[in-house]
């Protein structure tokens, strides 16, 4: 009786060392987010879990929520997950939660809480199928730890905005058991010609983010190692994958597939576009453009679309003005376009008719949803503007914020350029990553399709 006793105080002297997470929740953080750490392994278990809970916390000093630490299944309850925005699972293994435990989880996620995932918790929880889908992907293998090279594929989440198109860094490289492409927003992808022991024919994604029943979800493949946890750029991965998950930050997640680069951040991909009228766009090393003067308008000469979904991501720096402009005819006139075309507008505080998310002059964005799903000057945003016939429809980081009919018969989507605008001298918005996917054309009578 003694020994179980001893045992018993010394599992509680290690859970509150853990910040066991039983009581009462200590204050938030500055912007009350709140944040658990969950690192309990039933398997193979990483000695960089310690400096990963570390990392976590200076990371919730620098981006303003608070942090709980805890192995204690026990933590996974109704009214404990209820005082978290984002559970993170760090390096997990095995079967760590009890059937109780897994529906309590599961009620959160539904209720809209937040799941980050780091290395091996993709190693968990293999018999749990809404966990499988929440994680994304199931881990398979791994060769030695060995540098390899990460093609980043979205440049505007917060996870990924700052890194390098191409990120070279050491980890323990998974292979996944499916590609999680088809039903998440792929972040992140490693490139198997950088490395040996890759098994997943070239499409092999390592970060990836998604919305999940009810909740938000993002994974990363990297943190193996004890180093990865003190650089810079991968704590800034982190970072921006938490923020992402406590809905600090906005990011369109939906999985995106079938696209075209029509400006990839590279100069010979501006081979096709022309400036038309005064001011122009400088390009950057890491493939951003950016306006400077006006009013002018940089557009796809290379060819007109009928029936697209035209993605791009977009960052003011502070109240700067511009805008994408869609369905106008080829000319060097950017009045043309005013003319004859629409714009999707940008700018914060003009008219509601003419901020971000309206059809500049014609219609406001719903200003509720637009609000909620923006992100700020100095964050980048990504626009879907999606042509169906005469109808336009505008999501801003996902969020559907637009739905506009042309009626006038003067003017029609059904054919048209895409460009965007450069707006003035004192106007400096930046653009990455101009994608496009041609869609079906619908007869006038079939009209556009009603979903989204």
């Amino acid at each position: 009786m003694r020994a179980s006793a001893r045992m018993l105080t010394a599992g509680a002297a290690a859970a509150l060392l853990l910040g066991c997470v039983s009581g009462p929740a200590a204050s938030k953080g500055a912007d009350g987010k709140r944040v658990l750490v969950f690192s309990k392994t039933a398997g193979f278990r990483h000695d960089s879990i310690p400096e990963g809970i570390a990392a976590v916390r200076e990371l919730g000093t620098e981006g303003g929520f608070a942090v709980d630490a805890t192995e204690d299944a026990g933590a996974f309850t109704a009214r404990n997950l209820a005082r978290y925005d984002a559970v993170v699972f760090l390096s997990t293994t095995g079967d760590v939660l009890d059937g109780p435990q897994q529906s309590a989880f599961e009620k959160y996620i539904k209720k809209g809480g937040g799941y980050v995932g780091i290395h091996a918790a993709a190693d968990t929880e293999y018999d749990w199928a809404f966990y499988g889908g929440l994680a994304g992907a199931y881990f398979q293998s791994h060769p030695a730890i060995q540098p390899a090279t990460v093609n980043v594929e979205d440049r505007a989440h917060p996870a990924t905005s700052e890194l390098p198109q191409a990120w070279d860094r050491t980890d323990e490289w998974y292979n996944y058991r499916s590609d999680p492409r088809d039903r998440a927003h792929i972040l992140a992808s490693l490139d198997e010609s950088s490395y040996t022991g890759g098994t997943m024919n070239g499409d092999h994604p390592i970060a990836w983010c998604q919305e999940y029943q009810g909740g938000r979800a993002f994974y990363t493949g990297g943190g193996h190692t004890k180093e990865s946890y003190a650089e810079p750029a991968f704590r800034h991965h982190l970072l921006g994958g938490i923020r992402y998950a406590i809905g600090a930050a906005q990011a369109d997640c939906r999985p995106e597939n079938g696209y075209r680069p029509l400006f990839d951040g590279t100069a010979d991909s501006l081979a096709a576009w022309k400036q038309a009228g005064p001011g122009s766009f400088s390009l950057s090393d890491d493939g951003t453009l950016t306006s400077s003067g006006g009013l002018g308008m940089l557009w796809y000469a290379g060819s007109a679309f009928r029936s697209y979904s035209l993605k791009l991501d977009w960052k003011v720096a502070g109240d700067d003005n511009s805008g994408v402009f869609v369905g106008f005819p080829a000319s060097d006139d950017p009045w043309s376009a005013v003319d004859n075309g629409y714009e999707v507008q940008i700018d914060a505080t003009d008219a509601p008719d003419r901020t971000t998310g309206a059809v500049y002059s014609f219609q406001s964005a719903d200003l509720g949803k637009r609000d909620r799903a923006l992100n700020p000057p100095g964050e980048w945003n990504t626009y879907e503007i999606r042509v169906e016939g005469e109808r336009l429809r505008v999501w801003l980081n996902g969020v559907k914020v637009n739905d506009f009919t042309n009626t006038d018969p003067v003017r029609s989507l059904r054919d048209g350029h895409v460009g965007i605008q450069n707006h003035g001298a004192d106007d400096q918005v930046s653009f990455r990553d101009v994608r496009i996917k041609e869609l079906p054309t619908k007869s006038p009578a079939q009209g556009a399709s009603p979903g989204d």
